[in-house]
């Protein structure tokens, strides 16, 4: 996908012809390998991913246990946010699955953008915020099952456990 087509992605569609021409100069188009990481757990945030092409895991790693896979993104979805929010570091890191294809947009350029013209940068968030309220949501429901699942497990152990006594 072209820089030019910047309108397909379902995240920006609404934007007008200004807006867009606004955003494509700080969009950069970059290929991950299958196995690559776009960024690690605890990594600066410096770039927001479009992604459009491929699928990309963002998994979660909890002090305590191993790294738990808590969303599966493909085609029009958004990774890497913490930048756009003016976060430090990334919350969780994203790996590619398959070969990928985003855009990337610097965090810092995208808050530039939106100072320096406030009317785009507010159209412009207001898409960004829905699309992570949506994936949060996804993600809300994902962790719930993962952590249910483990429950289940446990249950199951001890009662075993009990009947092996």
């Amino acid at each position: 996908m072209l820089k030019g087509d910047l309108v397909k992605l379902s995240i920006l569609q609404g934007l007008n012809r200004d807006q867009l021409d606004l955003l494509e100069p700080l969009v950069e188009v970059c290929t991950f390998p299958a196995g690559s990481t776009l960024f690690a757990q605890g990594q600066e945030a410096t770039h927001l991913y479009l992604i459009t092409r491929g699928t990309i895991e963002v998994r979660f790693k909890p002090y305590d246990g191993p790294p738990l896979t808590v969303s599966r993104m493909g085609t029009g979805d958004v990774c890497g946010w913490s930048s756009a929010l003016g976060r430090d570091v990334y919350t969780s890191s994203a790996i590619a699955t398959d070969t990928s294809e985003a855009y990337c947009i610097s965090g810092a350029a995208l808050h530039d953008l939106c100072e320096q013209h406030p009317d785009a940068g507010v159209v412009i968030l207001e898409k960004l915020a829905s699309a992570i309220a949506e994936r949060l949501e996804n993600t809300h429901a994902q962790i719930m099952s993962i952590l249910s699942q483990g429950m289940k497990l446990e249950d199951s152990c001890s009662r075993k456990a009990e009947k092996d006594d």
